[in-house]
């Protein structure tokens, strides 16, 4: 049983369709990690373009998902609940596999450093319990 759905995590981030990218919460540490899923669908808008014949989830969206997915662990906490986590760095991404419709991502995301607005997560994506993709991804929180 999802610990979150979509009601649930819109009301931590501010992501909407078509831009949210996680579909449900699984695990939450509260300021330490979370762990979301993606049932990526053949209707994905994206997948119109990318590629035609051939459709492959964007890397930068799986990349995209696993910071929503942080962003959900880190805004849980009171002190920045109604916040923002935007993109402050992207590091070390890696692309170990495709992504095609009708795969389940397992998007886990922890938070290794948090100073001030500033934080730092270990990202990694799986299907079928392989390794498609990994980041480190750095975040500023901002907003009201």
């Amino acid at each position: 049983m999802s610990l979150m759905k979509t009601k649930e995590i819109m009301e931590i981030i501010p992501h909407r369709q078509p831009f949210l990218l996680i579909d449900t919460i699984e695990e939450l540490e509260v300021g330490v990690r979370a762990v979301a899923t993606k049932c990526v669908s053949y209707n994905e808008p994206f997948f119109a373009g990318h590629f035609p014949g051939e459709p492959v989830m964007p890397g930068v969206l799986i990349v995209e998902a696993l910071a929503q997915t942080g962003a959900v662990a880190i805004l849980s906490q009171p002190e920045f609940a109604g916040k923002t986590a935007y993109f402050a760095a992207i590091k070390e991404a890696k692309f170990k596999g495709k992504v095609v419709p009708g795969d389940v991502l397992r998007l886990e995301t922890e938070i290794i450093k948090v100073k001030g607005p500033i934080g730092v997560g270990s990202a990694k994506a799986y299907v079928d319990g392989k390794l498609v993709t990994q980041a480190e991804l750095t975040f500023a929180i901002g907003g009201n």
